[in-house]
């Protein structure tokens, strides 16, 4: 059994910010827990480098969409290792293997009959002579009534058609788009209907959705699931394979989603492994991402799979809602928002990792606020995590030359140990990153109690063998936390294994201790609370 775990693209059109990591961190929680437990992972994702994004980007710098596309993967590619994301493979769309195996995706459909052809009406610019990608026409929700682009609207997340839009405008000059006939292909959705509704019941019998997925899911079954054009008149992407389509391509809703199965298809071939190995009835499949992704993932690619003939539908949809800044939505528009190359240059990953875990948008919208993330560093990572490891390391450095008590481990300690091991497995299997985390800090927190009750700095002088048992005691809880807190902030578990000299990850109890500790430094510094004024301030200034 394998299990997949994908992780949106991002559009290789603007640098990432920490709405994008806030959603795709679940990715790396998962991939790093499962290989602690032994099984099978494949873990993947890539840059988004075709569609319109890319083009807009281009136009406005004067460059080439390859230029745009090279500088973001690249920037991206830093940033998720800077990160700790551990990608078994992150590529991009504009590969030739990813073009090759999209091709492939679409002629199988072609050969099932899910493809027809359609002479169709799409708006065209007679000012930039050039049909517009559905990202090019702007106007407004004829749903809701709130300003959207014409393949989707934010505000409501209804998938739209650029047609359908009122006071419709060419994002690239502002005038308004005339309508020309075209021909493209469509995919045949509506026959996937009761299929669909079908696999929607066995999530929700299962539970291994996110709610927001199940009721927006349900919301677009109900309407009823209509054809959709699968090509479109855009300037770069993948060229439809068929003749008389030239210089058409495959819609990038379609294509990027499809990048999944092409990244699983190109690890396979660069390890010599089969792909039905990997994609196939039993596999386990998490797709991670964020609201605004819902329909693509829960809709489009399992009819697409299904038309295909694939096995592995998608079985745990992890879509968080959205992140806001310093109480406001983020706007890249406007800069209101914390560019991740700007705070990975100043602050630790992993507390940038606890604070978007602690306070992921799991069930409904959450706050980031430079005073909360300065004070979480301070009070939880330093004051509680940090000072138990470091009090405990440093009390045995100096008082026992760096020696390991050899006692007994407090049997109470070991049993909510092995409890917490097994308590954090169900939640993180589950998607419930949050609560998994509340639990080891509470085990944390509890850790600094038995030490404070225990008192071994008068323990060592007064009762050898209690001052014993207690050191011991809490070495192995901080064996331990290296283990739990791996797939979570796996910068400061690996320097705990280091100082013990602990070689394997794994994830359950960790009974051997070690019988002497390396040199002890501290896992985080104190951040000065100035900083919270002195980051809103910039925040402030860079948006005007």
């Amino acid at each position: 059994m394998t299990i997949i775990i994908g992780g949106a693209w991002p559009y290789a059109n603007g640098s990432l910010h920490l709405g994008h990591i806030a959603a795709l961190l679940p990715g790396d929680i998962l991939a790093r827990y499962y290989r602690q437990k032994g099984e099978k992972v494949l873990y993947v994702s890539g840059s988004d480098c075709n569609g319109t994004p890319i083009s807009i980007r281009a136009t406005q710098e004067n460059t080439t969409t390859q230029a745009i596309a090279n500088r973001y993967h690249d920037e991206f590619t830093q940033c998720f290792q800077e990160l700790g994301f551990t990608y078994d493979l992150y590529t991009r769309t504009d590969a030739k293997h990813h073009h090759e195996s999209v091709q492939t995706i679409f002629l199988q459909l072609l050969t099932n009959n899910y493809l027809y052809k359609k002479k169709i009406e799409q708006a065209y610019c007679d000012t930039d002579k050039q049909f517009l990608p559905d990202r090019f026409v702007e106007g407004t929700c004829p749903n809701c009534g709130a300003k959207a682009r014409g393949d989707q609207c934010d505000n409501c997340s209804e998938i739209l058609d650029p047609l359908d839009l009122i006071d419709k405008r060419c994002k690239i000059c502002g005038n308004e788009p005339v309508i020309r006939e075209t021909e493209h292909f469509y995919f045949t959705f509506s026959q996937f209907q009761g299929r669909l509704e079908s696999y929607l019941a066995e999530a929700k019998l299962e539970k291994r959705w996110r709610d927001n997925a199940l009721a927006l899911t349900e919301r677009y079954l109900s309407e009823g699931v209509p054809d959709r054009a699968v090509t479109r008149d855009l300037p770069n992407g993948v060229n439809v394979p068929v003749p008389g389509f030239e210089g058409k391509k495959i819609y990038v809703w379609i294509e990027a989603v499809a990048g999944y199965l092409t990244a699983s298809i190109e690890w396979a071939q660069q390890h010599d492994v089969a792909i039905e190995d990997l994609w196939n009835e039993d596999t386990i499949s998490y797709y991670i991402h964020g609201k605004d992704n819902i329909p693509f993932h829960t809709v489009i690619w399992p009819a697409v799979l299904m038309g295909i003939g694939a096995k592995a539908l998608p079985t745990h949809i992890v879509s968080n809602e959205y992140l806001t800044l310093e109480k406001r939505k983020l706007s890249t528009s406007q800069n209101w928002a914390v560019w991740v190359p700007y705070i990975l240059s100043r602050y630790d990953a992993d507390s940038i990792r606890y604070f978007l875990t602690m306070n992921a948008p799991e069930n409904r919208d959450t706050d980031f606020s430079w005073r909360e993330f300065i004070y979480s560093h301070n009070g939880e990572l330093l004051g509680a995590y940090g000072n138990f490891v470091n009090r405990t390391l440093k009390f045995l450095e100096k008082s026992f030359n760096s020696q390991v008590p050899q006692a007994e481990v407090d049997g109470a300690v070991r049993k909510k140990t092995i409890h917490l091991f097994s308590e954090a497995a169900i939640d993180i299997e589950a998607g419930h990153f949050k609560q998994a985390l509340e639990a080891i800090f509470e085990y944390v927190r509890a850790a600094n109690r038995y030490f404070d009750e225990q008192q071994p700095w008068l323990q060592v002088n007064e009762d050898v063998e209690a001052g014993n048992k207690t050191l011991a005691t809490c070495v192995y809880i901080i064996a331990n936390l290296s283990q739990l807190l791996q797939p979570f902030l796996p910068f400061s578990a690996g320097k705990i294994r280091d100082v013990l000299g602990i070689q394997e990850v794994m994830w359950h109890e960790q009974v051997e201790l070690p019988t002497d500790i390396r040199e002890v430094t501290p896992l985080f510094d104190r951040l000065d609370i100035g900083l919270i004024e002195e980051e809103y301030q910039k925040l402030v200034n860079d948006s005007q």
